[in-house]
């Protein structure tokens, strides 16, 4: 209860129902990740967005306004339900020429979607779709740095050859059965070609490639890649690999996964002095006096190796045998050393 003594308290108007004014103009990142979204009716769109990451709603038509956001250079509608006709007005937003990131990963996609018009593209991602082609590629901008079709239904290499820009190419999941068309790619650095059904490695002459994957793919051989001196990180896990064979000039390899193949022996890195990681898990190689001599010229740099599910992973002293013939060793299998 109010003390009688005290003067009553009067409301302050500057206090209640104050109202704080944004500035949209000001705004150029706008984030709606996850709000399930079924429009963007209720939304106010900012005149001067550079960024709008609309991933994981439940849109599945464009909204128009997008298209006037002519400082946007990142635009992201991934995990949506877009399908082919609702995304088809993106390829007439002529107001959008800086764009530069379209993600349109993990939809409802079956086609690759003309981005012909945006000239200075450098990343482009439709993974996770249903995409059986890359039949209209031939129009995206050969400015793309990054190209993500990984988790379709491709079946061939097509319509690429132009994008002379390429850095990062992933294609893995898919139903590829050749590498081909690779010719142009002197700038590639990264190809991720894993769970294909691939059965060659032919990188058509390039030697720019730092990490390539051909995991779960149906080779047989590892020759192809002899002339990749620039490689730093392979991985071919999962094949049906009986021989280690074209590797003695990868001087740059540091990771080396050959896992989950039919190797007896280690053979062709002697001469490699800056391997860390070796996963050979899942093999035949019966003998631990084998892999001393096979990675004898890494064995001070070796930090990793995985030897599990091989005959010589029985030995007597097994651990005790790996870290004297690998002094800097810090994890062998699933056994991480402090």
């Amino acid at each position: 209860m109010q003390n009688q003594n005290e003067p009553p308290v009067e409301a302050n108007p500057d206090q209640d129902d104050q109202t704080v004014e944004i500035d949209l103009s000001s705004i150029t990142i706008l984030d709606l990740t996850s709000f399930q979204l079924p429009d963007l009716d209720l939304v106010e769109l900012p005149p001067n967005l550079i960024d709008l990451d609309l991933t994981t709603n439940r849109l599945s038509n464009l909204d128009s306004r997008i298209a006037n956001l002519i400082n946007l250079r990142k635009l992201s509608f991934r995990q949506n339900l877009f399908n082919d006709a609702a995304i088809e007005p993106i390829s007439s937003w002529e107001s959008l020429t800086g764009l530069e990131e379209l993600i349109l990963r993990d939809n409802k996609l079956t086609k690759i979607p003309d981005v012909g018009i945006f000239k200075k593209l450098l990343v482009f991602d439709v993974s996770f779709n249903e995409i059986t082609s890359l039949q209209g590629l031939s129009k995206a901008s050969s400015t793309i740095k990054e190209l993500y079709v990984s988790k379709n239904e491709v079946t061939k290499m097509e319509e690429i050859d132009h994008l002379h820009e390429l850095q990062i190419l992933e294609l893995g999941s898919n139903r590829l059965r050749v590498m081909e068309n690779l010719q142009n790619f002197t700038k590639l650095q990264e190809l991720w070609l894993g769970r294909n059904r691939i059965k060659v490695i032919d990188l058509c002459g390039l030697s720019c490639i730092k990490k390539i994957s051909l995991q779960s793919n149906r080779l047989t051989s590892m020759i192809g890649l002899e002339e990749c001196n620039a490689l730093e990180e392979i991985y071919l896990s999962h094949n049906g690999i009986a021989k280690m064979e074209g590797l003695s000039k990868l001087v740059n390899l540091r990771v080396l996964d050959v896992s989950s193949n039919k190797l007896t022996s280690v053979d062709d890195i002697q001469n490699l002095t800056r391997l860390e990681d070796l996963w050979l898990n899942d093999n035949r190689i019966e003998s631990l006096e084998d892999i001393a001599e096979g990675v004898s010229g890494s064995r001070e740099k070796l930090t990793t190796i995985y030897l599990e599910n091989n005959p010589c992973a029985q030995s007597p002293n097994y651990n005790a045998t790996l870290k004297q013939i690998f002094p800097n060793i810090q994890q062998i299998d699933s056994e991480v050393f402090a």
